[in-house]
């Protein structure tokens, strides 16, 4: 791989890390130092009332209980919201965002329900073209989307990928109606001003990636390489996850978990401790 690595893992501190995340944080620290390249770890707490007290301390202390340490002090999203700011204003300036007054309701009366991503479709209400705000107040601000086409890009793993962003996915928010900054330009933003040349993360996020890749193109920042891993499923065959109560990480046994957690990446360890373990593991990530 071409050119200097620098990878992340971003966990949201909405409670500890699980098993799932666990295999996501393997496999961003394995693609790093599989190329010689630096690994960072970022706190992405914008949607500070999900996040408990004390959560993102104990993703960093569970992080270092099985060896995974940052080659640099972690930054929290929370504390960077001029940055945030500063691309939203040069996105308005551009004619590319714009002040959104719908509520979900008049959403749903306007374009009928069509669930995706959690949200429904938006059918552009508000933008510029149609007459903007018409003298009522902004709730959100949302990112044009209209000529976006067809957004193709390639990940390591899953291969070509496409989306259809106008039509598929609409006007999306960048700051939310509780005035807090939405994921999609927070993440831009961050992996941007950090240098990012690789996203290593779960297969439930490649979705989010044409209206990153939208962003990216809109700021006139470069795109980072992606690669979506495979997702850990609970009993019910639905991905693990703190929101469909996923037990935290056991931690008892650290060799254990990272070879489960390796397993899921198709591979196997048999190294006796921990350190050796991820050695091994970063010279069976190379040959993959």
């Amino acid at each position: 791989m071409a050119g200097r690595y620098l990878g992340r893992f971003a966990p949201s501190p909405t409670g500890p890390l699980h098993a799932g995340s666990l295999v996501a944080a393997l496999a961003s620290w394995l693609d790093a130092r599989a190329h010689g390249g630096r690994w960072l770890v970022r706190i992405e707490d914008v949607d500070t009332p999900r996040c408990p007290p004390g959560a993102d301390q104990l993703i960093l202390s569970q992080l270092a209980a099985v060896g995974l340490l940052p080659d640099a002090p972690p930054v929290w999203q929370s504390q960077r919201g001029a940055l945030y700011a500063a691309a939203l204003q040069h996105l308005v300036e551009a004619g590319r965002a714009y002040g959104c007054a719908c509520s979900r309701r008049d959403i749903a009366a306007a374009a009928g329900p069509q669930p995706r991503h959690g949200e429904l479709i938006y059918p552009g209400t508000c933008r510029p073209a149609r007459g903007g705000l018409q003298g009522r107040p902004a709730r959100a601000w949302r990112a044009l989307t209209e000529g976006a086409g067809r957004i193709e890009w390639q990940d390591r793993r899953l291969g070509a990928q496409a989306q259809a962003l106008e039509t598929e996915v609409g006007d999306f928010v960048l700051k939310r109606a509780d005035g807090l900054w939405a994921y999609q330009l927070a993440v831009v933003v961050d992996d941007a001003e950090q240098g990012i040349s690789d996203v290593v993360r779960g297969e439930d996020l490649a979705d989010n990636t044409p209206r990153q890749r939208w962003l990216q193109q809109l700021l006139g920042l470069p795109p980072p390489r992606y690669l979506h891993t495979p997702l850990v499923l609970g009993t019910n065959g639905e991905k693990l996850s703190k929101q469909n109560g996923a037990a935290a990480l056991d931690l008892s046994d650290p060799l254990a978990a990272l070879r489960e957690a390796a397993g899921h990446l198709g591979l196997r360890l048999h190294a006796g401790t921990p350190a050796d373990a991820l050695a091994e593991a970063v010279s069976l990530w190379r040959d993959l």
